[in-house]
């Protein structure tokens, strides 16, 4: 195929490309409990550090993609044009009894996207920087990020490096302490933040006096009460919008001071998911290799006429680095929020997804269970020739792509076509990272949207760990390891982990040009997470297959010894159970004085009152059904029978269920800002009905 072909290519859930796609890295002997470093094809010889000569820096980045892609589409917004409110009756249970309750649902009316070209992105950054040499800000300095991802995060964010400055990352979603010791430790001098967020600055800047300047986004309107009662709290503190700083550099134009390679560009706060946030210290030269790891996969498919919906927290480095590298393919970004990406949350205008339709979706594996959810839902609303006529496409086509026969077109275009209306109707190629996905729902959203790539990599790697090639699509394993890499599996004794085995197993370990070199001021960490000579231990355990792509199968943390002494592994287990229409979000929890686990779930509302009608339970509202003891039974049923349909072993099969009333959020704190589970928090909130499905009491 030549390249240019590639760029319009849209691919198929089947692999058309042969392996193997890693090789050993040449001249290393296999030493005693670890094995052969494994790398890309493309790197065997030595791993790339750049995506091309002349692009070292985040700053490059910015310049190369103004120079080459000038007045193409570079970064598109919307605003909201109203919020319509509803109240409805629900019933709740409080303290044993039954009441009723107002609650309140808020729906957003969203203008069509506006874009600005490479060109007016670059001038938007470089404005920024100006902006920040004329208040006063040095190279070595920090800019404090603590919003929602938006057009404005990211020229800020290349603004504060034009100038040499590096970043602090914050999710928007940080509580008061964890924000607190974020600005403490990393001595920020400046703040970019939302308008909704005011209020939460007032009582960190009590216990630290060096950020001078906040300025607040205009994708939104700020209230004058909010910043009257932050600069009459904080005297000292100037409070600018985004557009008043773009005045400023506009009418104080400074010339760049570009950053070097080494220099630091960025900390970005680990979720926190196992323990205290970790500053992770990531230069410029750690990002522009993650960005040429990633680009020797899938870059010969991406360019100018793709278009990503960026709406994943721009603080994770999925988000970061793949909104830098679409910069640098020429791509098109158009900025969306989880709560406005389907119809659902919006009123007198489509969701961001259908609005945009993107080319290029990146999501986490809530993401892709509500999209696989709400598919399935419309299909069985259309009646039983129409749901009839789906489930045999979709069988049909799953044996001709497997077979490598002819034909699945003539099905898209009869049938999937339709369905993928849901993403916009564009999509060519979808990637999972962030966690986990059910194999049920890769290979359905796969066959019936677009090939699902899955990615795997943490913020110490900036994202680098694994990429599946699209024409190399599996759901049996992760993908191969990016060009800016390489990946050994160490011995792990006390779980039966060995390099040995067949195939070799251990925890991962990954060293490279995207692998950080520690974290800010825990030196203790550091020593325990990274080797002097430069490999980083994830605490990941994998499996390398015949192909040489990398498999999760457990992560150390997440390990649990039951009463049966076999290891349960509490993310494979959730990525199972996922796949149910019951669930919407699910927590795993195995008791080490227990055979077997338990699942605490969210449910799924609509499949959810299916199933009250189903059973005769009664009650219109997820408040009330969760506690109806029919409805357990019938969730306890469909989730074990999915654990066994699965592939489950008779130990990791649940022996009870607990339905929670609420969604998990990182505004209730039982999730972080990337959508992982706070177990710690949900165990504590559910503690008396764990027992309960425990038979404890």
């Amino acid at each position: 195929m030549a390249g240019q072909n590639l760029k319009k290519l849209a691919p198929q859930a089947t692999a058309t490309r042969s392996g193997p796609y890693t090789c050993e890295a040449p001249g290393v002997e296999k030493p005693e409990g670890e094995t052969i470093p494994r790398r890309n094809l493309v790197s065997k010889d030595g791993l790339r550090n750049t995506p091309q000569e002349g692009v070292n820096t985040l700053y490059d980045v910015l310049r190369y993609s103004a120079a080459k892609f000038g007045n193409a589409k570079a970064v598109g917004a919307r605003k909201v044009v109203n919020i319509h409110e509803e109240t409805k009756k629900v019933k709740k249970m409080i303290d044993g009894q039954e009441q009723e309750v107002d609650k309140k649902w808020q729906y957003f009316e969203l203008s069509a996207y506006s874009y600005k070209s490479f060109v007016e992105f670059e001038k938007m950054a470089l404005t920024v920087g100006s902006a920040l040499a004329h208040l006063g800000y040095k190279p070595h300095d920090r800019l404090h990020l603590f919003a929602a991802t938006s057009m404005q995060w990211l020229a800020s964010a290349h603004g504060a490096v034009s100038q040499s400055l590096a970043i602090v990352t914050a999710y928007d979603t940080l509580g008061e302490e964890g924000l607190t010791h974020s600005m403490q430790q990393t001595h920020a001098k400046i703040m970019f933040t939302d308008p909704e967020l005011l209020p939460k600055l007032v009582n960190p800047f009590k216990k630290t006096k060096e950020v001078s300047v906040v300025v607040y986004s205009t994708k939104n309107n700020a209230k004058q009460k909010d910043i009257d009662a932050l600069t009459s709290a904080h005297p000292h503190l100037k409070v600018l919008s985004f557009d008043q700083l773009l005045s400023l550099g506009n009418d104080n134009p400074a010339q760049p001071i570009p950053p070097q390679a080494d220099d630091l560009a960025c900390i970005m706060y680990t979720s926190g998911s196992t323990g205290t946030p970790k500053g992770v210290m990531i230069k410029h030269r750690n990002v522009v290799a993650a960005v040429a790891g990633v680009d020797a996969i899938v870059g010969k498919y991406l360019g100018p006429g793709d278009v990503l919906i960026a709406y994943l927290p721009a603080a994770h480095i999925l988000e970061f680095v793949f909104e830098n590298a679409v910069l640098y393919w020429g791509g098109t970004m158009g900025y969306g929020t989880i709560r406005t990406l389907s119809d659902t949350s919006v009123r007198n205008c489509a969701g961001d997804i259908r609005e945009l339709k993107p080319t290029v979706m990146v999501g986490v594996p809530q993401v892709w269970e509500t999209v696989k959810k709400g598919i399935i839902s419309k299909v069985e609303a259309g009646g039983a020739v129409k749901s009839r006529m789906f489930w045999g496409a979709y069988a049909a086509k799953g044996f001709l792509l497997s077979s490598g026969l002819p034909g699945s077109g003539i099905l898209d275009a009869i049938v999937f076509n339709k369905v993928k209306e849901a993403t916009g109707g564009r999509l060519r190629i979808c990637m999972n990272g962030g966690g986990p996905i059910a194999k049920e729902t890769q290979r359905f959203i796969s066959l019936a949207i677009t090939p699902m790539i899955s990615g795997y990599g943490l913020t110490e790697t900036c994202g680098m760990g694994a990429l599946m090639d699209p024409l190399a699509w599996t759901d049996s394993a992760l993908g191969e390891m990016p060009a800016s890499v390489e990946m050994k599996l160490v011995d792990f004794a006390d779980a039966g982990y060995y390099s040995t085995n067949k195939p070799p197993q251990g925890e991962i370990w990954i060293r490279g040009g995207s692998v950080v070199s520690g974290y800010l001021n825990m030196p203790e960490e550091t020593a325990e997470s990274f080797t002097d000579d430069g490999w980083f231990k994830t605490g990941d355990i994998g499996e390398f297959d015949a192909q040489g792509q990398i498999r999760i199968i457990d992560r150390k943390k997440n390990l649990v010894k039951t009463l049966a002494g076999e290891y349960i592994a509490l993310e494979k287990l959730e990525s199972v159970y996922r796949s149910a229409s019951i669930v919407q979000n699910i927590c795993v929890y195995a008791a080490e004085d227990r055979q077997k686990p338990i699942a605490i779930i969210v449910p799924a509302e609509p499949a959810l009152k299916k199933l009250a009608a189903e059973t005769g339970a009664t009650g219109e509202h997820l408040e009330e059904l969760v506690h109806d003891e029919k409805i357990n039974n019938a969730v306890l049923k469909q989730l074990q029978s999915v654990g066994q349909k699965g592939g489950l072993a008779g130990f990791e099969v649940i022996e009870g269920v607990v339905l929670a009333d609420e969604e998990w959020t990182p505004q209730n704190g039982l999730t972080t800002a990337a959508q992982k589970l706070n177990r710690k928090g949900i165990l504590k909130q559910y503690e008396k009905e764990v027992d309960r499905a425990y038979g404890r009491s």
